[in-house]
This record gives C-alpha cells, structure tokens and sequence, in this order.
C-alpha cells in the first residue's frame, strides 16, 4: 500500500466513525473537510494506482474503497454501473 493509499484508508475510517456520530453528537461536525481531504488524496495517487480504487473514489464510493484498501473486496457488491 501506497503512502497516498494509507492516508486515504486513514481518511475513510475518519469519515466512519464521524458519521456514526453523528446522531449523538451536538453541534454536527462537517464532512466537507473530510471530502475536500480525500479529493486532494485521490490527486496524489500514483499512477499505477489498481483502476478499482480510483473508480470508487471518482464515484465517491467510500465503503468500497475502504473494503478495497483493507483487502476485503470481496464484500463489495455490484453498484449501479454494474462495477463491484
């Protein structure tokens, strides 16, 4: 895994667990930094980059991406665009 990769993996848990939070928590906190974040994560991706994971960031497909950098892609399912 890349340095770019990691940092996105660490991003995507981040995004998790504030959303999971959310119910419970007061003030809500914002994702847009946490979006903006991956945006200029994603840019830094070599470009050797599996064309999988940039596909699930492009589409912002961030469970996908997640199960994909911790090696569970297995567990995706096939969305919309008929791409696991």
């Amino acid at each position: 895994m890349t340095a770019p990769e990691r940092a996105i993996l660490e991003c995507l848990l981040e995004l998790e667990r504030t959303v999971q939070s959310i119910p419970s928590v007061n003030p809500k906190p914002s994702l847009l930094p946490l979006f903006s974040r991956l945006d200029d994560l994603m840019r830094q991706l070599p470009p050797q980059t599996d064309p999988t994971l940039r596909h699930y960031l492009q589409q912002r497909s961030y469970q996908k991406a997640r199960l994909f950098l911790q090696g569970q892609e297995s567990a995706n399912t096939p969305g919309n665009c008929r791409h696991v």
